[in-house]
């Protein structure tokens, strides 16, 4: 048996409204970092992205290795990969020029490949049965790929839309509500 395909505990948390709260500060701590790095500390966008590409990458082997599920270094994980997300967006909107319109429905059709591959391979897509390194690898897939997606949809509507950020954070949290409501109503 490979490593990949090595049997562990399952290695995320509940999903609760506190993993949404943390959820979300742990997204904006490494955001606040990342702006950090890039602006006060004058790594610029390409070396803020190479520090949090090596956090990440170091973290993340880590995560993997562990059978079980260990919280400080999940959510020290959950905190480089949003920040990493993020970079992926903004060097693709900032160095390279990509309009929003484009990186959106790009890190859209991203993330329903990740989906459709996870589930072609594991035949299921559920957090609940995420106990090989393998699905572990698909679950931190999706979760990059949906922090670029959500940092380019974000930045669209609020910005180049003219949405605001407010109002971007109350469409955003309703869209999250209802499915969230359906999910609870369905048997979810």
């Amino acid at each position: 048996m490979g490593f990949f395909d090595e049997q562990v505990g399952v290695k995320v948390p509940q999903v609760t409204i506190y993993f949404w709260i943390i959820k979300v500060l742990a997204t904006t701590v490494g955001e606040t970092f990342a702006d950090f790095l890039n602006g006060n500390i004058g790594l610029g966008l390409g070396g803020t992205s190479g520090v949090m590409l090596a956090i990440l990458l170091a973290s993340l082997a880590g995560q993997m290795k562990l059978d079980y599920y260990f919280a400080p270094l999940y959510w020290f994980v959950i905190v480089a990969i949003s920040t990493v997300g993020t970079l992926l967006s903004d060097n693709l909107t900032d160095n390279l020029n990509v309009p929003l319109a484009m990186t959106t429905p790009i890190f859209s059709a991203l993330l329903a490949i990740v989906f459709y591959s996870w589930y072609h391979v594991e035949k299921n897509l559920s957090i609940h049965s995420i106990f090989t390194r393998r699905r572990e690898a698909w679950y931190w897939l999706a979760v990059l790929v949906s922090f670029a997606l959500g940092t380019s949809a974000g930045d669209l509507i609020a910005e180049k839309l003219d949405v605001g950020y407010g109002n971007s954070l109350v469409l955003f949290a309703g869209c999250i509500a209802i499915v969230g409501w359906l999910w609870h109503f369905q048997g979810g």
